[in-house]
């Protein structure tokens, strides 16, 4: 459980991006090792922590633990464009396939994470009177 001013709670997430137009840019080692870095670099200046990072051809899956204050769109927006400035200062011939500089797709797809799953929380909250009536008791 992460704490902030005044909130308690855990804001995990599962994160996938694709390179722009699917092009298998991570096909290389090299590449893939440099975008890695990259998104990980950028997770650190942020605080965001990055639990699981998967790094395929022309995609990303990222578990994430983002700071409670922060929202998962402006999350996956300083990773991903953060991400692609290291990636073309490092990678300048990038710059020939993707010439106006976006090196992601402009899309994405963000979904959380929990330590309950939906039926765990539906029961939970149907059965709050109960709860409650327990803990008076």
């Amino acid at each position: 459980m992460d704490v902030a001013s005044h909130k308690v709670g855990s804001s995990v997430w599962h994160f996938v991006w694709a390179t722009k137009y699917r092009y298998k840019m991570m096909r290389k080692s090299g590449n893939k090792n440099l975008v890695a870095a990259a998104i990980r670099k950028k997770a650190v200046e942020h605080g965001i922590k990055i639990l699981e990072l998967a790094v395929q051809e022309d995609h990303i899956h990222a578990m994430i633990r983002i700071p409670l204050a922060m929202s998962a769109s402006r999350a996956m927006q300083l990773l991903k464009g953060g991400s692609a400035y290291i990636i073309f200062r490092n990678k300048p011939k990038f710059r020939l396939r993707y010439p106006r500089g976006h090196f992601w797709s402009p899309g994405g797809c963000y979904t959380t994470v929990g330590h309950a799953d939906m039926e765990t929380i539906t029961h939970y909250i149907r059965n709050q009177d109960m709860h409650h009536a327990q803990a008076i008791a």
